[in-house]
């Protein structure tokens, strides 16, 4: 029978191990790269009108990325004229360092002027039904990383318990790097009961008004959302 042995200096359980050569050593190789989820098509997802929810208008969608003979997405199904304040909401999305995000998505949930949700979930028979609202609308960011949606200003709705909520359109915020959707809410800053909102005083007094719209000489209802850094919007865990 042959036997081997280890070579002078290779005993293995007195040597010395090497320092890791793997990508676990910080000091050899630093942070990990990070990577993008993606290909993100963005701008398939929208559709003509998508954030249009009053009128018939190619709005929230980006023809500009694609040529005229493949744009070629459906258009907004509107039934008739919603009731309601007509209103326009926009924004800019950004990174930590402020920059815009140009492929960006939003989706935005709202009551209808009296505060009736276009949902089975709310049964409510004291409230009307908009029959020409629906109350959900989808938009891409530009290249400036704008989004912008028409719709109406929504009525109150109840909150918990015996609670009533004010004003406010539900966002929903898609982009890179992004594995779930990002939660938030937009209220107005001229709306009633913003002091008594029950969802509103959930959040520190110094970070609500990252959630509170700004009215714009134009009308315009405006909100940046920040995905990050000092100035971070408030994100809900729903």
């Amino acid at each position: 029978m042959t036997t081997t042995t280890e070579p002078t200096g290779r005993d293995l359980e007195s040597r010395n191990a090497a320092p890791r050569q793997d990508s676990q050593n910080p000091s050899i190789f630093g942070q990990t790269p990070w990577q993008t989820v993606g290909p993100y098509f963005h701008y398939g997802l929208p559709w003509k009108g998508g954030a249009d929810l009053v009128d018939r208008s190619e709005m929230g969608a980006r023809p500009d990325l694609m040529p005229p003979e493949h744009f070629l997405l459906s258009e907004s199904n509107l039934s008739g004229t919603p009731q309601g304040d007509v209103i326009e909401i926009a924004g800019s999305i950004l990174d930590a360092e402020g920059q815009p995000i140009p492929d960006a998505m939003i989706e935005i949930w709202q009551a209808n002027a009296a505060g009736r949700y276009a949902s089975a979930d709310d049964a409510r028979e004291d409230v009307p039904l908009d029959r020409h609202f629906v109350g959900f609308g989808r938009s891409s960011t530009d290249r400036d990383g704008v989004f912008r949606f028409r719709t109406i200003r929504p009525g109150r709705v109840p909150g918990p318990g015996n609670t009533l909520q004010a004003p406010h359109i539900a966002l929903s915020v898609f982009g890179r790097g992004l594995l779930k959707r990002l939660p938030t809410r937009l209220y107005f800053a001229d709306g009633e009961g913003n002091e008594t909102d029950p969802i509103l005083n959930l959040v520190p007094e110094a970070r609500r008004h990252t959630l509170i719209a700004q009215r714009k000489p134009d009308g315009t209802w405006w909100l940046d959302i920040n995905l990050a850094g000092e100035s971070e919007t408030v994100f809900f865990d729903l």
